[in-house]
């Protein structure tokens, strides 16, 4: 794998995200990667090395306080915050590469934000990449525990709950890519009660881009057996949106994160593939 460069991101709150950074000179493009709610970014260096080994420029932060960020560890301000936050790792990218239109990449709850972000800044944006995108889940908290959140919006916004997905057989049918996932010392395991009102409303703004008419290019990537996401709700979405090009890749036989399973050659190939002829 190719090298990446270790970063932080000054976000303008102050803010010091630490992300990694692969940028070779002169690129053909530059990807911002965005990661799931649980993850971070080392979950992804095998397939942002790949992007770069093609010539994009990659930054992967890891979101604010999630990953190697322990500064308010679970915790969001509001949607506003991320989709700022997202505006300032573009401009990161922007004095990096001297480029102004930008590719998002984002898995999970991060194909979320970065379809949201997409409407936040559609002049920014070159193309989407959607890796199973948390648009529709199908793993929830109970219902005593949102109106836990719910109390907790009014009294206690840092108030810390689980999140829905201690099962790393979710995730992957590898046990060795499983015993990672359980044992990792980065990955989110609790998230504040801002954190999860925050990702509701990002629910209901990220689906308004479909709003957009003539939108960029888009591509998602599902795997078969994802239990997750509800990948036909997902591909009912991804089909009903105005853009002339939005298709969709599905890995047969394949849980949520494709780069944990026997097909992530394949599919890193198929991503590397679809970013070198998005236009």
């Amino acid at each position: 794998m190719t090298a990446c460069e270790s970063i932080r991101v000054h976000l303008s709150d102050h803010y010091e995200a630490h992300a990694r950074l692969w940028c070779p000179p002169s690129p053909r493009g530059a990807v911002l990667y965005l990661h799931g709610i649980q993850s971070h970014g080392q979950w992804f260096e095998r397939s942002a090395s790949a992007l770069a080994e093609a010539g994009f420029a990659i930054l992967l932060p890891d979101r604010r306080g999630s990953g190697r960020n322990a500064q308010d560890r679970g915790h969001t301000p509001s949607v506003r915050r991320l989709l700022r936050d997202i505006a300032d790792c573009l401009d990161e990218l922007h004095v990096r590469t001297n480029l102004d239109r930008f590719h998002l990449l984002g898995v999970s709850w991060g194909g979320k934000l970065a379809l949201a972000a997409y409407r936040y800044l559609p002049h920014r944006v070159r193309s989407l990449t959607l890796v199973a995108p948390g648009l529709f889940p199908r793993v929830d908290l109970p219902a005593w525990q949102k109106i836990r959140v719910a109390w907790s919006l009014l009294a206690a916004r840092r108030a810390l709950f689980d999140i829905p997905l201690n099962d790393p057989q979710l995730f992957t049918a590898d046990p060795d890519r499983q015993r990672f996932i359980r044992d990792d010392p980065l990955a989110l395991r609790r998230v504040t009660a801002g954190f999860l009102g925050a990702s509701r409303q990002l629910d209901r703004y990220a689906r308004g881009a479909a709003q957009i008419r003539g939108g960029c290019p888009c591509r998602v990537f599902l795997g078969e057996r994802d239990r997750i996401i509800d990948n036909h709700a997902t591909r009912a979405f991804v089909r009903s949106l105005p853009w002339p090009t939005r298709d969709i890749m599905e890995y047969q036989g394949t849980e949520h994160t494709l780069e944990f399973e026997p097909a992530a050659g394949t599919f890193i190939t198929d991503c590397v593939t679809w970013l070198q002829h998005c236009r």
